[in-house]
This record gives C-alpha cells, sequence and structure tokens, in this order.
C-alpha cells in the first residue's frame, strides 16, 4: 500500500527519510498484525483489546410485569489505552489516504507557494475530520432524543476515536516535516484538545462533552472550509465574517452550558460525593476544576480570535493599494490670448518682445 510519494532516491533502511516516506506503510503492516490476530484463538484475546472496546457492563431492568430489557453500559480503564493506540493507528492510515489521493492532486494543480500548501494541507485534513466528528456527534445526539441506548457504546467509540486522533497528530508532526516555528502552536491545541477530551472521559462528562463537541467541531468546520476557498479565490472571504459570528456565540454557549451543567445542575444531583469505583466524582473540588479549565480555555481562544481578526484587518489595510494624487493639467491658452499675444501683447498684459520692438524704432 504505497500512500505517499516515493522518491527516485532510496535512503538507508530504518532512516528518518526512510520512515517518513513509508510510514503509512509501516503503520498499516502494524495494524494488520492486529487484525490477523483475530483469525487465532491464541492471539485473539489479546487482539480484541486493541479493536474492540472494553468494559461493557450488562445490566437487565424490569420493565411492566413480564417484560425486561437489557442495558449495556461501557465504563473506562487501563485497557482503553489499548483500543486508542489501534485506532490513532488508522488515524495516520487515513491521513496519508486523504493526503495522497486528494490534497496533493489538488496541489499540484492549483500550484501553491509552500507556506500556502502547508496551510491548505492542513485546513483540508482538520476539515474532513471536523465534517466526520459534527456529522457522528450530530448522529448520537439525536439517539439520545430518541431514546434510544445503543447510544452508549456509540458515545464511548465516538471518545476513543476522538482521543485516537488527537494523538496520531503528534507523530504527524514530524511525519510531514512541520517547520520548527510551527511546532508549538500545534503541540498547543492538541494538548488542549487531548486534555479536554480525556478529563471529561474519565469523569463521565460524555454527555457535557458530546454536545460541546459537536457546537465546536461545526465551527471549527466552517472556518477551514473558508480557509480553503480564499486559497482557491483570494477575493471570497464571506465565510471568514460568518466564522468570526459564529466563533463568539460558540464560546458564550460553551460557558453557559457549563456552568448550568456543572456549576447548578451537578451541584444539586441526588448523587454527591467521590466513589471510584461507580465512576461518581461529583465533589466540590472537582467541579471547580471543570469549570476552571473551561473558562481558562475560552478566554485563551478568544485572546488568539482576537489578535487573529487584527492581523487580518492589518494585513488587508497594507493590500490596499493608496489612490495617487490627481495631477493639474496645464491651463492652454485661449483663442484669445493666442490672438492677443501674435498683436504685440503677452497673456499677462505685457508687451510681447515684438511689440517693444515695433516701439523702439
Amino acid at each position: 500500500m504505497g500512500f505517499r510519494k516515493k522518491t527516485n532516491k532510496n535512503p538507508p533502511v530504518l532512516s528518518h527519510e526512510f520512515i517518513i516516506q513509508n510510514h503509512a506503510d509501516i503503520v498499516s503492516c502494524v495494524a494488520m498484525v492486529f487484525l490477523l490476530g483475530l483469525m487465532f484463538e491464541v492471539t485473539s484475546k489479546v487482539a480484541v483489546l486493541f479493536i474492540t472496546v472494553q468494559y461493557n457492563v450488562t445490566i437487565s431492568a424490569n420493565e411492566g410485569l413480564s417484560e425486561e430489557s437489557v442495558v449495556n453500559h461501557f465504563h473506562h480503564g487501563l485497557k482503553d489505552l489499548a483500543t486508542i493506540f489501534f485506532y490513532m493507528l488508522v488515524a495516520i492510515i487515513i491521513h496519508a489516504i486523504i493526503q495522497e489521493y486528494v490534497l496533493d492532486k489538488i496541489n499540484r494543480k492549483m500550484h501553491f507557494s509552500k507556506t500556502k500548501h502547508s496551510k491548505f494541507n492542513e485546513s483540508g485534513q482538520l476539515s474532513a475530520f471536523y465534517l466526520f466528528s459534527f456529522g457522528w456527534g450530530t448522529s448520537i445526539l439525536m439517539s439520545v432524543c430518541a431514546f434510544k441506548l445503543c447510544f452508549l457504546f456509540q458515545m464511548k467509540f465516538y471518545f476513543i476515536s476522538q482521543m485516537g486522533y488527537w494523538l496520531h497528530a503528534l507523530p504527524e508532526i514530524y511525519f510531514q516535516k512541520t517547520k520548527k516555528e510551527d511546532i508549538p502552536r500545534q503541540l498547543v491545541y492538541i494538548s488542549l484538545y487531548l486534555v479536554h477530551i480525556a478529563g471529561a472521559y474519565i469523569l463521565n462528562l460524555n454527555r457535557l462533552a458530546l454536545v460541546l463537541l459537536v457546537l465546536h467541531c461545526f465551527v471549527e468546520l466552517l472556518f477551514h472550509v473558508s480557509r480553503l476557498v480564499y486559497f482557491s479565490n483570494e477575493k471570497r472571504q464571506t465565510g471568514f465574517s460568518i466564522w468570526a459570528v459564529l466563533f463568539v456565540l460558540g464560546r458564550l454557549l460553551t460557558l453557559s452550558l457549563s456552568v448550568l451543567t456543572v456549576g447548578f445542575g451537578l451541584s444539586n444531583a441526588d448523587q454527591q460525593g467521590l466513589d471510584l469505583a461507580n465512576g461518581n466524582f461529583n465533589v466540590l473540588i472537582v467541579r471547580i476544576t471543570v469549570l476552571a479549565t473551561i473558562c481558562v480555555t475560552q478566554a485563551f481562544m478568544m485572546w488568539k480570535f482576537i489578535n487573529f481578526q487584527l492581523r487580518r484587518w492589518r494585513e488587508q489595510a497594507q493590500v490596499q493599494p493608496v489612490k495617487p494624487k490627481k495631477l493639474q493639467a496645464p491651463k492652454t491658452k485661449s483663442k484669445k490670448d493666442k490672438a492677443n499675444g501674435v498683436n504685440g501683447v503677452s497673456s499677462n498684459g505685457a508687451d510681447s518682445p515684438r511689440a517693444k520692438k515695433e516701439k523702439s524704432s
């Protein structure tokens, strides 16, 4: 499976250049090892830990007098790290497929500069991810609203996939040869995603986190799609204006939902206290930490947003050409002035040299 475009040079095996050129093939082989492990009874028990979600708890609930329903609950634990690792490998493979068969072909047609090339690749990858996350998250919310119990499995798998994707972004910094000046920025937002998603997953704040993720993915999807449109035609900047409004509204909705859910909802819940066995973390210090983390993150995002808008306005001001001053055209002599000049009178009322000569004679 050759996902990356191979160069004519053959770098030494296991060298840095060899790993970068063939990283998708290497990761595909590792993922196939886990899939082949399901075919053998000796290794199937280990392979299952990497491929399927763990900690499935079946609870039977009596409904009425004769009917009985079975509800599957999913807890979390250390075995989830194996599942997250496997889907991190899947994310690397999908990243390489999108890059090779979609983005590289568009780059060759558009002939972008090096700066636009890297930004186009970044927005292209994130647009595909945010579109997938928004669509999947919306379907889970619809299942919750329809009172379908199958959403419990989907929700756990959704968060595992999210953590797997953002973990895959760390090795991609090396695989994509990211510039040194861009590495700190990418490490910051990757860390923010991992901290918030993993924190919500561990603290059983899945429903709140799902709503906030769907909202956030929609806003970010609009930004990166607008960025792709801007690269194709720099005059099309309407999407950025719509995104700016939705970004501010998204931050306000995030703060409002967080305060209402964590600050008021959980504080008045029946189940209070710390219970690690049942996954109950509804204590004051945890609620304060969660709210403080969300508020600091939203403030940081607004600060970055304001700086981005100011920089964008300055760039637009520099691009606008300065209108040159209109030069006044020299006044042309009228027919009357020309006649006076011929008859011996200049335009300013003085005698012309010819008139002076005639007078002296």
